[in-house]
């Protein structure tokens, strides 16, 4: 009988450990990417508001003001396609608190272009 614990195992340390993550993370985007068409629609409106926040933005605290949340709607997406994995993985029948969590998932990436909005408004008409 084996009485190892998952943490008994060898985990990679420094530059393999790098790599691994690395490969991992390129795996995600790419998941993401094929499966996730609303991570390929902000990843879309990204590519078009980053070159305009850089060219909008006046000093670089306003540049860093207007990118850094369309990154933030990115990391949301990204977050909310993995519970939908998750609970997708666990069953397709409809439970209550599947649906929670979908909906909660949903209701922080609204938020975060809800914090685009105010951020670009604020920045580019000066309140």
């Amino acid at each position: 009988m084996n009485n190892s614990t998952p943490t008994d195992r060898l985990k990679p340390t420094g530059l393999i450990r790098l790599l691994r993550a690395f490969g991992n993370s390129w795996k995600g985007f790419v998941g993401a990417y094929r499966e996730e068409a609303a991570f390929r629609q902000e990843l879309a409106l990204c590519v078009m508001l980053f070159p305009l926040g850089l060219w909008l933005g006046e000093s670089g605290v306003e540049r860093a003001l207007l990118v850094g949340p369309i990154f933030i709607v990115l990391i949301v997406e990204l977050l909310n396609s993995a519970v939908e994995a998750t609970v997708d993985r666990i069953g397709l029948e409809r439970h209550a608190l599947s649906g929670l969590a979908k909906d909660i998932g949903s209701a922080a990436v609204f938020t975060s272009f809800a914090l685009l909005g105010v951020v670009w408004a604020l920045v580019l008409f000066d309140y």
